[in-house]
């Protein structure tokens, strides 16, 4: 009787998730169960699932609203009438086609009218529905003639009266008001709830009519849906032979091409690999992907594939990928087994700058209507919960603001602040609203709008209503399409290569950067700073304990620092035994022998399927389902249980006795997850060994292109001060030499006027276009006679240094800009055909102190460029101890002056911790740990130099500073504000630092790993 329920997929609506939802009328015995959310599908295919397995008939549709006017609810008759409501929803999400009052006429959707929006004629498949309030309305003459066409219409949006508060909240929080300023009409009866039938059949006693069509209504609802068929994109071709033929040529000519003409393991692993692909029906997943990275090369993009699909010999052939899986024994099994049911994972990388053309084409090649980006629910967050309902409760924004960013147990205890705990907590995990998916882009046979309403987000690539769990399982595999700044950051190095040099640099030639000798070196120094992916301190420092010096080692490195080996102690044990390769025996020989080139150590996702397989005994499809359930990837737990029951009776039959068989699974349970599989760390390592190649032998173009791309681990600065490391002189924006980007001519960078945080972009593009336009400014006059500009903006440049082409001090020309900008009109800057000379103003010589100009620049672009910040100290120390010279004092006290470069946040049983980043006087990166004693009375107090006291600890060639007390260093006091003691140091708090935050603790000390360096019995 229940033919209009909301879950908490009516966004800021609804309270109940889908779970409670079916649980409760599995609890009142109900027999079918209709769920209509508003203008969302979003929970039907998981509502179907439920209620089947709950022994409930499922009834889905929607409920059709505009604003928060209720315009009619639509039930799908089968699996078409979805396909109706959506394809109505998406005309107005993404076409802007109102929603008309009146319902079109569906073939395969009953419609139920409410009572304020009865049409004059209803047909056949239409309805009116009576809520239980409105039953007494029936008597009046103007519905008579509807009682034949009426129903039962109970709404179910609560379970009691403390979630309608929640509902009311939620309701505030969509509208962006104060609970007391909520209309009637934005929120729901409270009586909105699921009662047992005969309690609500006992309101329409009088009306067997009413009853008799709510029961014929729910009998014609027949949603029936096959989850087990793939619903992509069929074929490539027209068929699926087709498909297989063309797949095989293709990979027979990259084979050729990749190997040479008689390369027998590689053959033999391509003819294998196309007998499963085809064997599972993938010809065509292969081929789209392989069409995308076609376009992709004929518009000379960049690109780098990993994920699974990446251990294919096929996907190296087709070029989808740069991994040769025979060079690095990538396990077959991780990346396809007949067992398995979907496509293997490709993603794709491309340069930012690129991806929406590589959309585009994907777009326009398959077909709008078949082609959408997964949607993602974005939920209510631990700090965003206390701000929207304390909000709603009208708290002041400061107290918002503490509620937001300090702890709970430091919130006040006030009547109110409770309330704000209270729903806080029922908010949490609620989805808040629909975002898109980062990557994953859905390509379907048949019209995407049979499954989904499409939603169109600011970006403007329309997505679907429904997550990518939703989506497998539904049978729609994504294909992820990525960007990121690293491919930016080597796409732009080769292209200033080629103008500031003459020198075309091949990167994408991988044998070029791989195991290139000086590149080693760099690596294994941890000079990596701007390299994609091993440029974080922990990266930084686990190069260095491996003294990593080879391509192999780097592979290994991409996977080991990920957290779920970091965590369980491998990447510790890792280190160990790569630097002590005697101090150790395997504790059983499968683990030599399929895991011997990382030490007996599962560093890999397809590690896990190994020992499984080869120590366990599993079958790969077993195998299999352990990875994925470790990796986050299987959602069954039952599927999971039953491989561990089978992994244990298996090995008691091999014989291995049951101590040795459960430390095994200890290792694989603790791998859990966040790990990378072998070809995906093999691709991040070829990126970053091509990023390191650039930054090796063309430092400065390098990290001009890391700085434009404004992409990784630091700010602008840390960047900045590595060019100048690299033999760079950096300059300040000048409106003769630099564009909006940054540029470099031989050694000399200009800094891009983007960096400028308080010009106008659209001046920041138009200096340089009028400069390549009609030629360099010759004068302060000239330039604003040119470029549409005020005095503020003027400013600006002229502290900057834009102008000191022309020889003047910044005073002179902040007199000339007001002098010439007071009589300006600015309609007469397009009439001047010939220019006229600019006046010269004869001006009293000022006096300024030599570092004005650095505060100048740290005002403007949050850092000096020219100077240190370390001259800009009030003492002339610099320290006792300098980074380069660190190893030398393992296990002493020393004392270090160092500039902040970031600290990362780490939480522990006895409170917070910093790893911190430093440099020296000698522009030296150095590493910090601090304690929770040492930061009680010597706590970080923003960017700036410090004085560290520490004591040394040389962890395999890799030296970390324990620091016992700190203090930040005062710099000398603002020369521009020398008559105003009240300002001399506001500047300084502009001097950043990166602070980034972990909610995992600290890696496990070698006492707490347990991983056996002995042989074990069995």
């Amino acid at each position: 009787m229940y033919l209009n329920c909301h879950s908490f997929h009516s966004l800021r609506y609804g309270t109940l998730s889908l779970e409670t939802l079916v649980a409760r009328a599995r609890a009142l015995d109900i027999a079918a169960l209709a769920l209509t959310d508003i203008n969302t599908v979003t929970g039907i295919y998981d509502f179907t699932r439920a209620c089947l397995k709950a022994g409930i008939k499922p009834i889905v549709g929607m409920e059709i609203r505009n604003d928060d006017r209720l315009l009619y609810i639509g039930l799908a008759k089968k699996q078409s009438g979805i396909g109706e409501l959506c394809r109505l929803l998406t005309a107005r999400n993404c076409d802007g086609i109102a929603l008309p009052t009146i319902a079109p006429d569906f073939a395969e959707v009953t419609v139920i009218y409410p009572l304020p929006n009865v049409p004059p004629e209803l047909k056949a498949h239409e309805y009116v529905g009576v809520r239980p309030s409105e039953v007494n309305l029936l008597i009046r003459p103007e519905w008579k003639r509807y009682l034949e066409r009426m129903l039962i219409l109970s709404p179910v949006t609560i379970s009691n009266k403390t979630e309608h508060n929640l509902h009311r909240i939620l309701r505030a929080i969509d509208r962006n008001v104060i609970l007391s300023r909520l209309e009637p009409q934005d929120v729901c009866a409270i009586g909105e709830t699921m009662e047992p039938v005969d309690k609500l059949l006992e309101v329409y006693r009088d009306y067997p009519q009413l009853i008799a069509n709510t029961v014929m209504v729910m009998e014609g609802c027949n949603f029936e849906f096959d989850f087990t068929t793939p619903k992509n994109k069929k074929y490539y071709t027209d068929s699926r032979q087709g498909d297989a033929t063309f797949l095989t040529g293709l990979a027979r000519a990259g084979l050729k091409k990749r190997y040479g003409e008689n390369h027998v393991a590689a053959r033999e692993r391509m003819e294998k690999e196309l007998k499963v692909i085809d064997e599972l029906g993938f010809s065509g997943y292969f081929l789209i992907t392989w069409d995308i990275i076609r376009y992709s090369n004929s518009m000379g993009f960049m690109h780098i594939g990993r994920g699974s699909g990446a251990n294919s010999i096929i996907a190296y052939c087709l070029g989808i990928t740069d991994i040769c899986p025979l060079e690095l024994d990538l396990y077959f099994e991780r990346f396809l087994n007949l067992n398995r049911k979907t496509p293997p994972d490709f993603d794709i990388d491309w340069s930012w700058q690129d991806r929406d053309t590589i959309l585009e084409y994907i777009f326009d090649r398959y077909g709008r209507d078949h082609v959408a980006f997964c949607g993602t629910n974005v939920e209510f967050k631990y700090r965003s919960i206390f701000r929207e309902v304390g909000k709603v409760f009208g708290l002041p924004k400061e107290e918002l603001d503490a509620l937001a960013t300090q702890s709970v147990d430091m919130h006040d205890d006030s009547a109110v602040v409770k309330l704000v705990h209270k729903y806080g907590r029922m908010l949490e995990k609620y989805p808040n609203q629909r975002s898109m998916h980062s990557c994953g882009i859905l390509i379907s046979e048949e019209p995407i709008t049979d499954y989904s309403a499409l939603e169109m987000p600011p970006k403007g690539f329309p997505i679907v209503q429904f997550d990518m769990h939703v989506a497998e399982e539904i049978g729609l595999e994504k294909f992820d399409i990525l960007s990121q700044r690293g491919i930016g950051s080597i796409n732009d190095a080769a292209k200033l290569i080629r103008k500031n040099r003459g020198i075309q640099v091949d990167i994408r030639d991988t044998a070029l950067s791989k195991n290139e000798a000086r590149c080693n070196e760099f690596l294994s120094r941890g000079q990596t700073i701007g390299c994609f992916y091993i440029e974080s301190p922990a990266m930084r420092g686990l190069l260095r304990r491996l003294k990593c010096a080879d391509y192999p080692t780097l592979v290994a490195a991409s996977s080991i620092i990920r957290p779920g080996v970091a965590q369980s102690g491998m990447m510790k044990e890792y280190i160990f035994r790569h630097n002590c390769p005697d101090s150790f025996e395997y504790f059983h020989e499968v683990f030599e022998e399929h895991l011997g080139d990382t030490y007996g150590i599962m560093v890999y996702q397809e590690d896990v399927i190994k020992i499984a397989m080869h120590f366990g005994g599993l079958s790969a499809a077993d195998g299999d389902v352990l990875r994925r359930a470790m990796s986050g990837k299987g959602r069954s737990l039952a599927a999971l249980q039953r491989v561990k029951d089978n992994f244990f009776a298996s090995c008691a039959a091999i014989g291995h006795p049951e101590g040795l068989s459960r430390e095994v699974y200890r290792q694989i349970e603790s791998f859990a997850g966040y790990s990378f599989c072998k070809a995906h760390s093999a691709s991040y390592a070829v990126e970053s060994y091509q990023s390191l190649y650039l930054k090796v032998h063309y430092p400065i173009e390098f990290m001009v292109a890391v700085i434009n791309n404004q992409g990784g681990f630091y700010r602008t600065e840390v960047y900045v001060h590595e060019a100048r490391m690299s033999g760079a002189r950096v300059t300040t924006p000048c409106v003769n030499n630099s564009d909006y980007e940054t540029t470099v001519d031989g050694d000399e960078v200009f800094l891009g006027f983007m960096h400028l945080q308080s010009l106008e972009s659209r001046l920041a593009r138009l200096i340089p276009e009028e400069r390549a336009q009609h030629g360099a400014f010759c004068s302060l006059e000239d330039f604003i006679q040119r470029i549409p500009i005020g005095i503020e903006g003027v400013q600006i440049l002229i502290f900057i240094g834009a102008f000191r082409f022309t020889g003047k001090s910044k005073n002179e020309l902040l007199v000339q800009a007001r002098l010439l900008l007071v009589n300006f009109r600015p309609q007469d800057r397009n009439l001047m055909l010939i220019r006229e000379p600019a006046k010269e103003y004869k001006l009293p010589v000022l006096e300024r102190s030599a570092f004005e100009d650095a505060f100048d620049e740290i005002e403007l672009l949050s850092f000096p460029v020219s100077c240190s910040p370390f001259d800009l100290l009030q003492t002339r120390y610099r320290g006792d101890v300098m980074a380069r010279d660190l190893t030398a004092h393992h296990k002493r006290q020393v004392k270090m002056l160092a500039y902040l470069i970031s600290r990362k946040h780490v939480p522990t049983k006895r409170g917070t911790m910093f790893f911190g980043t430093w440099i020296d006087v000698n522009g030296d990166y150095f590493d910090t740990a601090h304690f929770p004693d040492s930061l009680q009375h010597s706590p970080f107090k923003g960017g700036g130099c410090y004085l560290l006291l520490g004591t040394v600890e040389v962890d395999y060639h890799f030296p970390t500073l324990t620091i016992h007390k700190m203090a930040k260093l005062p710099f000398i006091p603002d020369p521009r504000y020398a008559h105003d003691k009240k300002h001399a140091f506001d500047v300084h708090r502009q001097i950043r630092e990166d602070v980034s935050m972990t909610d995992r603790a600290p890696y496990p000390q070698e006492h707490e790993i347990g991983l056996p360096r002995r042989k074990m019995g069995g």
